[in-house]
């Protein structure tokens, strides 16, 4: 009898979309639609060198009473959720995403960007989806906090920019994220 489940394997970059906060998201069990199709507001970024990585992590505390010597609860007390990735193509809007905002001028030839200004950051949504079809996943609200990290190597390898956006929950008071996932990955 075979073991696991084969059609729940998961390799490979993905597309990376974004967009204004309060967007219209993809429709849930949709994997086929693009994402232009659902908002104008989606805008393709382009490939994830190595697909992205959803961290979640919860604090908790334990309930503690008198009488007893075993906590009779564990409460959670935060929770903290980020993704990361690293974006295949460098370009002014890809820079912007990664620092959260600034300012693209377009010139004679060339296209100048400048990162914004302290407090002037700004919040997006952002939406992946995997190059084999199987995951779309939107997150409502990020912000990206970690470091920014833009790796030019010599040789073959590519060059990318690597990025952490923190998650939070979104002004309509919604879950922070959605995934949506291929009926084989049950």
């Amino acid at each position: 009898m075979p073991r696991g489940n084969p059609g729940a394997l998961a390799l490979g970059p993905g597309t990376l979309y974004i967009a204004p906060l309060g967007t219209p998201e993809i429709p849930d069990n949709d994997l086929v639609t693009p994402w232009a199709s659902v908002s104008a507001g989606w805008i393709q970024l382009g490939y994830t060198a190595e697909g992205s990585t959803f961290n979640y992590s919860v604090d908790t505390e334990n309930v503690e009473v008198a009488e007893e010597l075993d906590p009779i609860a564990v409460a959670l007390t935060s929770r903290e959720m980020n993704i990361d990735f690293a974006l295949a193509q460098i370009t002014a809007t890809n820079l912007k995403t990664a620092l959260n905002g600034g300012t693209i001028t377009a010139g004679a030839g060339a296209v100048t960007f400048e990162p914004p200004q302290l407090g002037e950051e700004v919040r997006t949504m952002l939406g992946w989806e995997s190059e084999d079809h199987t995951e779309r996943w939107i997150y409502r609200k990020c912000l990206q906090t970690g470091g920014m990290e833009m790796s030019r190597q010599k040789g073959a390898a590519k060059a990318t920019i690597s990025c952490s956006f923190k998650l939070e929950k979104p002004l309509n008071g919604g879950a922070p994220f959605k995934a949506i996932l291929d009926m084989a990955r049950l």
